[in-house]
């Protein structure tokens, strides 16, 4: 999601369902207390998690 991609590319690089994606993404914007991923992306570095 950091990377710029999209539900399904996600889902087909992990072998999983789009709506599995969207179930995660969804749980990830609750529990960082956002709305969308630009928001989401921002807080995910700012707690320190960084692309390698």
């Amino acid at each position: 999601m950091a990377q710029g991609r999209a539900n399904g590319e996600i889902a087909r690089d992990l072998f999983l369902t789009t709506k599995t994606v969207q179930n995660y993404v969804s749980r990830i914007f609750v529990k960082l207390g956002v709305s969308e991923r630009p928001q989401a992306i921002i807080a995910a570095r700012e707690a320190g998690l960084h692309l390698p």
